[in-house]
């Protein structure tokens, strides 16, 4: 029960969120590339994310049977097989295959790595914890933009980053393996009981609204450099660092939300939900100030400011989320609740897209802030409830 431990499953964090949301980062550079619409740029996200849904239950079984640490192991393993085939793929269809296969692999994250932060979580901590670790995915995401926009000013181009990536992965599998031991799972793989997970209060509201939030935060990260290098004009460099200046202040937003969380008084569950409602609706207000925005610098400032809330929810999301259920449930809890945001942005990217290709790009920025509304608006009774 030490902060080193929230360190180790961290860092861990960090290198499987570099991986996956590198090709968020990439979506300009695939559209030059393979000659593609920014309805398929939308498509290309969506195959990342069905890969990541799909196997959720099925890691989040396995993390409940057999224990984190063997889970964790091999999702990096598997990551890596995938970010060389982004690296290496010849066409479009192959390309999203091999997305496919990034998202499969990054399903291990959030199952495994919640209950390993349970584990190794600091007592009377357990919020903030959960948000340090849950930093390591927008750590991890703005170093994976920072390396693919990089690689792409080389004369080696955007692939080598994923080439990087993938031996880096490796890497820490090896390091992560020999240093991090976990708990034991209940030995038998089996189904999880969704009944009887949206049996218990306040469950299902936060897993609809984990839709809502998922639409909001998926398509965000995927739209970023398009909307900065398409509808402001904008060099696809300075686009990269913008987005890796939304996952420095989603970070900010995560320690911030965690912290508010455990100060506040009442269940962590109630505590948690009150914190998400008022980011939901600050969330709405940034997403007017992004709109507004006409140029580079203010577009900048403007997705800065909507980092601190669209990028600062997941920590506390997942919060509320295991102290609703028992420790033994965390695996197939969180399965069910990324499944939720999973199918948000799975959705909605491409429908940005074509809202971006047929009206402007002001109007996806409006349908996210909309979907952001909801997604608040569904938690207020599980803020309310002095039992939670």
């Amino acid at each position: 029960m030490t902060w080193r431990g929230v360190g180790v499953v961290s860092g861990w964090q960090v290198t499987a969120s570099l991986c996956f949301y590198a090709i968020f980062a990439a979506t300009a550079f695939v559209r030059e590339s393979f000659g593609v619409s920014r309805t398929l740029v939308g498509v290309s996200l969506t195959a990342t994310l069905a890969g990541y849904t799909a196997f959720l239950f099925l890691t989040g079984a396995a993390v409940d049977g057999y224990g984190e640490r063997p889970v964790m192991v091999a999702g990096l393993a598997a990551l890596a097989a995938g970010m060389v085939g982004v690296s290496l793929a010849p066409s479009f269809p192959l390309l999203l295959l091999a997305l496919a296969v990034v998202g499969c692999a990054y399903a291990t994250a959030m199952p495994s790595t919640n209950r390993a932060v349970l584990v190794v979580a600091p007592e009377g901590r357990r919020n903030l914890a959960m948000n340090v670790k849950q930093v390591g995915v927008t750590v991890g995401s703005g170093l994976g933009a920072l390396l693919v926009t990089t690689a792409a000013g080389t004369r080696y181009g955007w692939r080598v980053g994923f080439g990087v990536a993938a031996v880096l992965a490796v890497c820490v599998a090896v390091v992560f393996a020999l240093t991090y031991r976990g708990r034991e799972g209940s030995g038998v793989l089996a189904p999880p009981d969704v009944r009887g997970l949206a049996g218990l209060d306040g469950y299902r509201p936060l897993v609809a609204a984990g839709f809502f939030f998922g639409a909001a935060v998926f398509t965000t990260t995927g739209y970023v450099v398009l909307h900065l290098t398409e509808s402001v004009g904008a060099a696809a460099a300075f686009g990269g660092l913008v987005l890796a200046s939304v996952q420095v202040t989603g970070s900010v937003g995560r320690l911030v939300g965690g912290s508010v969380a455990d100060w506040l008084s009442g269940g962590d569950a109630r505590s948690s939900a009150q914190v998400l409602v008022a980011q939901a609706l600050c969330a709405v207000v940034a997403f007017g100030g992004v709109v507004a925005a006409g140029s580079p610098s203010a577009a900048g400032v403007a997705f800065a400011v909507l980092g601190l809330f669209i990028l600062g929810f997941p920590g506390v999301y997942y919060a509320c989320l295991t102290a609703l259920v028992p420790d033994d449930q965390v695996g197939a809890a969180t399965a069910g609740g990324q499944t939720a945001l999973n199918l948000g942005g799975l959705a909605t990217p491409p429908v940005f897209g074509y809202l971006a290709d047929t009206l402007s790009y002001d109007a996806g920025w409006t349908l996210l802030a909309g979907c952001t509304l909801v997604a608040g608006a569904l938690l207020v009774g599980l803020a309310r409830d002095k039992h939670a």
